[in-house]
């Protein structure tokens, strides 16, 4: 599966994983400012952004899709960066392939499997009549009675693209995605012990690491450290860009 990407900057590879309903577009402002010291890598994951879609939507097979990308690029070794679901990716790959990460930076995600909690949004993007979508504001005021933050919409709205008949689809394989959700919420299939460095960040205002969910992902990642960013929610890389590009700073040299 080739996966779409953008590259920038020069040096030591970086490889940046965005999460459910994301596009790699989500972290291109923090990803050129990386790019000073390294060149870094954003993807669009299988199913999202304007990568292949495809049946199979689990851990394993996109942590697969991450070695087969980093093979085609002549790269055996890199620094990855992963947000919530692309964090369980980045957990997944560096248990499945450990000699093919240098660092591993998890943001807001723990090993953990969660309850859920996005089944509003399934409904409302589901429920979203796309043949008859004139232009997004339309596509905004539709989803405004269902989704209230207005953030959120528009982060979802990045998913929508016009097709060929001048109408609109999804740039997202939403079917597939939501029939595999329950393997998005499930913690990652242990393969052997991660013990490179690894860097976890919290939202201080995030409930998706605790203390007991971290404990339990230190089993797996002996050599991790938790650092929260505080009065931010689960958007890290969105809500305090300067704060955790400080943090990476420091733990990537």
């Amino acid at each position: 599966m080739e996966l779409n990407y953008k590259e920038f900057g020069q040096g030591e590879p970086i490889v940046i994983l965005h999460g459910l309903f994301g596009t790699s577009d989500n972290w291109q402002t923090l990803a050129k400012q990386l790019a000073k010291n390294y060149t870094v890598f954003i993807i669009d994951q299988r199913n999202h952004g304007r990568s292949p879609h495809d049946d199979e939507f689990n851990y394993q097979v996109m942590a697969n899709d991450l070695k087969e990308f980093l093979e085609q690029n002549w790269i055996y070794k890199a620094r990855i960066i992963g947000h919530s679901m692309g964090g369980k990716t980045a957990m997944q790959f560096a248990s499945s392939y450990p000699d093919m990460v240098e660092k591993l930076v998890i943001v807001d995600i723990a090993n953990n499997t969660y309850k859920g909690g996005h089944e509003s949004i399934f409904e409302a993007l589901m429920s979203l009549e796309l043949d008859k979508v004139e232009n997004r504001k339309e596509a905004d005021e539709f989803l405004k009675d269902k989704i209230e933050e207005f953030g959120v919409r528009q982060f979802l709205l990045k998913n929508l693209t016009r097709n060929k008949n001048s109408g609109y689809e999804w740039k997202m394989n939403l079917p597939v995605i939501y029939k595999n959700y329950q393997s998005i919420l499930e913690e990652i299939e242990v393969e052997e012990q991660f013990e490179g460095a690894t860097l976890f960040v919290k939202g201080g205002l995030s409930k998706y690491i605790n203390e007991e969910n971290f404990n339990t992902t230190q089993q797996v990642f002996p050599n991790a450290v938790l650092k929260t960013i505080k009065n931010v929610g689960h958007w890290v890389h969105a809500e305090a860009p300067k704060e955790l590009l400080q943090l990476l700073n420091v733990f990537l040299k």
